[in-house]
């Protein structure tokens, strides 16, 4: 009887144990391309000129303040000139200034905050910054949809594709083989960028975001860096006191 009810027990707990595997292999794909993340000063002024007029008409950051950005470069001056527009103060957060009360009505869900959204999508199929860059990359035309869009990694998405009139409007050719549903997005009506150019606007953006979630980040590597080099001298010397200390010790 006691080995019985071991056994069962054995067997629970491997369902238990594989059963997040199993359900994850048997979802769906997700593939993402990589984004070409960059941390050059250039490239995070444009994506924080990007998302200040494309992103910030919906979307707040809120654990973001304006003055932050002088980090990426920006003088205050040139961020109260080219990033504010409302009569914000340089040390305000990053918000916008519809309330969640208000914006869920208009809506029918309240916008996320943007602050971390770079390390909110990371999962098994690429990182936060790949999901952002395929994301906005991926928007077609949907007249099922009530804003008219819908998007190839996030399907029945309720966000409408902010950027269309740089990218263009994309149009889904839907195919199924074996009964899995393909979709191809085709350029169909081009917009204000060339191709090239919409790819390397979106990665300005994702970099932004990226940085945004973690300001100091690059800091952060260099100040791990003089860490490991301490304490790698310090083992050495603690090694070299060691030996000399039990030396004539048998």
């Amino acid at each position: 009887m006691t080995i019985s009810v071991f056994k069962t027990l054995k067997r629970l707990a491997a369902a238990a144990l594989f059963a997040p595997t199993l359900a994850l292999a048997a979802g769906a794909v997700l593939h993402l391309d990589k984004a070409p993340v960059s941390t050059d000063p250039a490239a995070l002024q444009a994506g924080a000129k990007t998302f200040v007029n494309y992103c910030m008409n919906c979307h707040s950051a809120s654990f973001v303040r304006y003055n932050t950005l002088t980090q990426i470069g920006l003088t205050e001056q040139e961020i109260r000139d080219n990033l504010m527009f409302t009569g914000e103060r340089v040390g305000d957060l990053m918000k916008v200034s519809a309330s969640p009360k208000e914006q869920k009505a208009w809506f029918g869900a309240t916008p996320p905050d943007l602050t971390l959204i770079a390390r909110q999508r990371a999962s098994e199929f690429g990182s936060g910054a790949d999901w952002l860059y395929t994301y906005l990359r991926q928007f077609y035309r949907d007249p099922n949809r009530p804003t008219g869009w819908n998007n190839k990694v996030f399907e029945n998405v309720g966000m409408p594709h902010v950027l269309w009139e740089l990218q263009g409007e994309q149009i889904a050719k839907v195919s199924e083989h074996d009964g899995v549903k393909s979709i191809e997005l085709e350029l169909a009506k081009p917009g204000k960028l060339s191709a090239q150019e919409y790819d390397k606007t979106v990665a300005d953006l994702v970099s932004f975001l990226v940085w945004m979630g973690e300001p100091v980040a690059e800091k952060r590597k260099s100040v791990g860096v003089v860490v490991l080099i301490f304490l790698a001298g310090l083992f050495a010397l603690t090694f070299a006191l060691k030996k000399n200390y039990w030396k004539d010790v048998h």
